[in-house]
């Protein structure tokens, strides 16, 4: 995980190295146990919801996910394409089953 961890406004963000900006190398998520990448909401609310995650619906320039059983929300952004590697680390952060991880490609 490289970046620079950034505290503004009461949050703390990571951010990406502005130095790998450019490069080549890429971030993905990958679903552990098929060790499939995710590559849509589709199918990253398919790996979800047995974990007991579901859709939110309450902003519609989002896609959410929220747990009963807590108090995280996982918001990303609409598109999927636009996702970075901060929306990779709060899947992987708050799933919190070891279901998840990051990696270079």
């Amino acid at each position: 995980m490289s970046g620079v961890w950034v505290f503004k406004n009461g949050v703390v963000r990571l951010q990406d190295n502005p130095s790998l900006q450019g490069s080549s190398r890429r971030k993905v998520l990958v679903h552990v146990a098929t060790n499939q990448v995710v590559t849509s909401y589709e199918m990253l609310e398919r790996m979800l919801l047995p974990l007991g995650w579901e859709r939110y619906y309450n902003d519609p320039d989002l896609f959410q996910f929220h747990k009963s059983s807590s108090v995280h929300l996982i918001s990303l952004p609409k598109d999927f394409n636009k996702l970075k590697s901060m929306h990779l680390y709060d899947i992987v952060v708050k799933a919190r089953t070891n279901v998840f991880e990051v990696r270079d490609v």
